[in-house]
């Protein structure tokens, strides 16, 4: 998911090249790991809320 949204390309900040683009995936890992184990980016309940009231409302 991290990857498709485009987290962790590779800048010219340092440098680039073939190294940097290697290790930006073992990056991209890292943080999709944190946001695991945080328990995600709290999108479940946004969309829970919303369907909630959606329904609420009818």
């Amino acid at each position: 998911m991290l990857k498709h949204t485009g987290f962790g390309q590779t800048s010219d900040a340092f440098g680039g090249g073939i190294g940097e683009e290697q290790f930006s995936s073992f990056l991209r890992q890292a943080h999709a790991a944190e946001i695991s184990e945080r328990g995600g980016v709290g999108l479940a309940e946004c969309i829970f809320e919303s369907l909630k009231e959606s329904v609420d409302e009818r």
